[in-house]
């Protein structure tokens, strides 16, 4: 474990793995520390806000060693089925990278168990973790300027789901119609660090 203050209300601790993110900040939630704001998960780290009139941080930071020794059991992760109609641009592209059939692409993807290891890049953009390895391809050289709202995509080892209208450079299988991120609703993502994820293919 690696702990940074970051400024002078944060601190950034890097640990293993997303799973030891996650770990950390179920910990801190089920403590209910007084003025920690907010606990945001990477995947191999946990930035700390805090109020730095309630929390003393330096006495904060000598404590999170000593808390990651704890035994805590971590709350049963939320079951979440999204459909997918695979028509994404770069399916056959990836099928092509691959030497995979293009079903034999779809059928691979849907297949997969993921798991939400972080959110980032737009607000409730899940990046997912568990993808077949045959499925694993760069992302573009060359960023697109708009991927709609909705595209279902894969880089490297992840799988993630775009929130929102954007520019993106990830390989489009499919969209989804599912609502990801709503700023009117409590939570406004759809998903969150931990959960469990499996695609059902829509024809």
């Amino acid at each position: 474990m690696n702990i940074r203050f970051w400024g002078d209300s944060a601190l950034l601790v890097e640990v293993q793995d997303f799973r030891a993110a996650r770990q950390l900040r179920e910990m801190l939630l089920a403590l209910a520390f007084t003025g920690i704001r907010e606990l945001v998960p990477g995947y191999r780290s946990l930035l700390i806000e805090a109020d730095p009139l309630t929390v003393d941080l330096a006495e904060l930071a000598r404590r999170l060693p000593q808390l990651t020794q704890q035994s805590m059991l971590l709350p049963a992760p939320r079951q979440q089925e999204i459909e997918v109609i695979y028509d994404g641009e770069d399916l056959e592209a990836v099928a092509r990278a691959t030497g995979l059939a293009v079903q034999e692409v779809i059928r691979r993807h849907a297949a997969a168990h993921y798991t939400v290891a972080f959110l980032g890049f737009a607000p409730g953009f899940p990046y997912l973790v568990g993808l077949d390895t045959t499925l694993r391809v760069p992302r573009l050289k060359t960023p697109r300027t708009r991927v709609p709202a909705g595209s279902v995509a894969i880089a490297g080892e992840f799988t993630g789901i775009y929130p929102q209208a954007t520019p993106g450079g990830w390989r489009l299988l499919g969209h989804t119609d599912t609502c990801l991120f709503n700023p009117a609703q409590a939570p406004p993502a759809l998903l969150a660090p931990g959960d469990r994820v499996r695609f059902r293919v829509r024809a």
